[in-house]
């Protein structure tokens, strides 16, 4: 196997489930395909792709500007493959929690709150006095950056006494386990494990729509009625690796199967015709990068 044949990526936890999708599919109809998917974060992920260490990072957010810094010198191009919806999730043996304002969101989750906040009758006074067990994504998760933009308004900022981790499936496995737990995560991973945790609908009351609380679907991240944790899903390529067949290839391939699959694991695909201009704008940056 020429090592120009080799495809290797990492990054993003959320976008790993679609990309795995992906990889198995083609390697279905290209058996001889040897492609490798790490996990190490988005911020892992950027760190490697700087580094020239793999050929795709898969991202949850857009590069940073220091991240940026990173690359120089690298040419590299940003494809959205998909849609998410962060869920905001609670044990089902929750009983008090119905739905969570983002203030209420923020003053659980803002440095401030650290050793302060710890018990759910802080966030309302009509919750049970009882200790508040927080699960997050780790500090170097796409996942994390967005949701403390979102939410903080800062991103990076956030309390630092709660259980993190990169692996969302660790997350799920603390929240299914405790009955105080809250914690947040792609919706993804909500619905491969709904039957353990409680969706929790969330109230942007900084819209002044009407709307009330949002539960994330496919309509209400599609819609844009589920704010502000909505986003979309990345990959990164760089010329380098754009300008080898095998990897223009399999691109070509993830962004035709990418609305199926989107499906398949719980994410939402673009419309037909952003995912016509993204292969179109792929095409430009490999001939570009020739």
């Amino acid at each position: 196997m020429p090592p120009e044949s080799k495809i290797r990526m990492d990054g993003s936890s959320t976008v790993f489930p679609l990309t795995e999708a992906v990889v198995e599919e083609y390697a279905r109809e290209h058996p001889a395909a040897r492609i490798t998917v790490g996990v190490s974060g988005t911020g892992g992920g950027f760190q490697k792709f700087c580094r020239r260490e793999i050929d795709v990072a898969n991202a949850s957010r857009p590069i940073k500007a220091s991240e940026q810094q990173q690359c120089q010198g690298l040419d590299y191009a940003a494809l959205t493959v998909a849609y998410d919806g962060l869920a905001v999730v609670v044990n089902p043996a929750n009983t008090w929690v119905r739905s969570l304002t983002v203030a209420e969101l923020k003053k659980m989750w803002e440095p401030a709150a650290q050793h302060r906040l710890t018990h759910w009758n802080q966030v309302r006074p009509e919750w049970p006095k009882a200790e508040i067990h927080l699960f997050g994504a780790g500090t170097a998760s796409g996942t994390y950056d967005y949701f403390t933009q979102a939410i903080v308004g800062t991103s990076h900022a956030s309390r630092g006494d709660y259980t993190a981790s990169e692996d969302d499936n660790v997350l799920v496995q603390g929240i299914a386990t405790d009955r105080l737990a809250l914690g947040f995560f792609g919706f993804a991973y909500y619905e491969a494990n709904q039957a353990a945790l409680k969706l929790v609908p969330i109230d942007d009351e900084r819209a002044d729509n009407g709307a009330g609380p949002v539960a994330p679907s496919p309509e209400t991240v599609k819609n844009k009625t589920y704010a502000p944790l909505s986003r979309p899903l990345l990959l990164y390529v760089s010329g380098p690796a754009a300008r080898r067949p095998a990897v223009q290839a399999f691109l070509r391939f993830y962004l035709r199967q990418a609305p199926r699959l989107a499906r398949e694991v719980g994410y939402f695909p673009l419309p037909p015709t952003e995912y016509d201009r993204e292969e179109a704008r792929f095409a430009r940056f490999v001939a570009q990068s020739r």
